[in-house]
């Protein structure tokens, strides 16, 4: 009875200080949007809202400062919340400077935009710090509120519409499998605390296997759909091509970061007992994740959508080190999502720079040329595509290296080779975006291209130069990602 009116320590509100600093500026810039007059230039709401996500960063490291549990169990600060904390904000800042000319062009530049995108990392911050399943709950649905509302942000745009309407409807969907999944691990532990469901699936013997394996598999239906893992990945080509390519790109990198954090946390702590069960759940998915990705991304002519069957196949990869069920997987998997993430903003902000008003020129031959008018940009689209092929001396060579090291490791011999076989296919229309921005005739589009803004351009070069760091200096992040996924001892 007592435990219920202890008030919070001064230490649980600063491991909370990133959460904090987020909301407060989101709220900020909502009020100073109603304060301004529709024609006035908000670039401004925009610079204040990397002034948040810069101070919520350093809160990041303060509150890493400060490690342990905080409200009651219900959240924990450790190195594995730090890194994907500091992630998600890494990802919303690049796609903030990635979105001020777009919004520009497109005649949106509205401060609900980035307001949004800051309650988003919000809740994605609340998921990489949960504890607790209702805390999980409620970080995603923080999340996916805000995300829901940017894939359709541009209004006038009917594929924005449609890309806004069919993943509400689907997230709605699958939240009511995790949500039915916490309620069924609840009835049968009394608890939806993650080490309390732990010591209590370890300890009991006398409960059916089945009931507790059902809770985990609705919730691995939730999660699943989050990070657009086969057979629930048929939102994401639609979505990531109606939606603005800054929105596609950040909901490729952190929404996904975050899911796939939550992911790890529950099965590598709470269903850790049941691991005999939902192992080769997730090889299967893993294997059907990185063949429905690939070959459908063979056919694809519109550069967003092969990125987002490309995001399809990556979130394969991850599961492929989730497979290994070790310290090294989780681990890779942590390197790999920090990796993807840099490959695929800056991917997204050169696409969304070449599809001009209203992304008239988002198919693979509008890139035709574009090594002629802007060598540097084509340059740097080079090393993303790389990248995202796996090709040395960029952050995805290792990132693919180390996810089916650990495989190996786990003596997963038949899903690392496919998965290798998997990743040469995918070189094949990787590709086709190389010969299209250096080995055709410049189209029309790239001939009246204008020169990239300030904001793409800092994007995309702190994108491309983080990538080369990874593939040049992995053990850097790899050493702390090493330190976060001893967590899970």
């Amino acid at each position: 009875m007592n435990d219920s009116l202890v008030v919070p320590l001064a230490v649980e509100y600063l491991r909370l200080l990133p959460e904090i600093i987020l909301s407060v500026f989101g709220a900020a810039i909502m009020m100073l949007e109603a304060a301004l007059s529709p024609k006035s230039n908000k670039t401004g709401l925009g610079i204040l809202a990397l002034v948040g996500i810069a101070l919520a960063f350093l809160g990041n490291n303060i509150a890493y400062s400060q490690p342990g549990p905080a409200f009651h169990n219900m959240m924990t600060v450790d190195a594995y919340a730090a890194f994907f904390r500091g992630l998600v904000l890494v990802v919303g800042f690049l796609c903030i400077l990635a979105s001020f000319h777009y919004l520009q062009r497109e005649g949106v530049q509205r401060g609900e935009y980035y307001a949004l995108i800051l309650f988003s990392i919000v809740g994605q911050c609340v998921m990489a710090t949960a504890a607790d399943l209702i805390m999980v709950f409620i970080g995603l649905e923080i999340s996916s509120i805000a995300t829901y509302i940017l894939a359709g942000f541009v209004r006038d745009d009917r594929r924005s519409n449609e890309s806004a309407l069919k993943y509400f409807l689907l997230g709605s969907f699958a939240t009511a499998f995790l949500l039915y999944g916490i309620a069924w691990i609840y009835g049968i532990s009394g608890s939806t605390n993650l080490k309390y469901i732990h010591t209590y699936l370890t300890d009991q013997t006398q409960i059916p296997s089945i009931l507790a394996g059902l809770a985990a598999a609705l919730i691995f239906v939730g999660l699943a759909f989050k990070v657009s893992v086969a057979p629930f990945q048929i939102w994401a080509p639609d979505v990531y091509q109606g939606a603005a390519a800054p929105v596609s790109a950040f909901m490729s990198a952190g929404p996904k970061a975050a899911a796939f954090a939550v992911f790890f946390r529950i099965f590598m702590t709470s269903f850790a007992p049941l691991n005999q069960r939902w192992i080769p759940v997730v090889w299967g998915c893993a294997l059907l994740t990185m063949i429905i990705g690939n070959f459908a991304a063979l056919v694809q002519t519109n550069v967003k959508r092969l990125l987002g069957y490309s995001s399809i196949a990556h979130a394969g990869y991850v599961l492929v080190a989730l497979t290994s069920y070790s310290q090294v997987g989780v681990a890779a998997a942590m390197f790999y999502l920090f990796s993807y993430a840099l490959m695929n903003i800056g991917a997204f902000a050169v696409v969304g720079y070449v599809a001009s008003r209203h992304e008239q020129f988002v198919r693979i031959d509008d890139l035709a040329g574009l090594g002629r008018r802007e060598p540097v940009i084509a340059g740097l689209l080079a090393i993303f595509v790389f990248s995202l092929i796996g090709v040395p001396l960029t952050g995805g060579f290792f990132a693919k290296f180390y996810v089916f090291q650990a495989a190996l490791d786990s003596h997963l011999v038949w899903l690392t080779v496919i998965g290798l076989i998997n990743s040469a296919i995918a070189a094949y229309y990787y590709l086709k975006i190389i010969v299209a921005i250096y080995f055709k005739e410049p189209s029309e589009n790239i001939a009246r291209l204008e020169p990239p803004s300030v904001g793409t351009r800092v994007a995309v070069w702190a994108s491309a130069l983080g990538t080369l760091f990874l593939g040049i200096f992995p053990s850097a992040l790899l050493s702390f990602a090493s330190v976060s996924a001893a967590t899970f001892r």
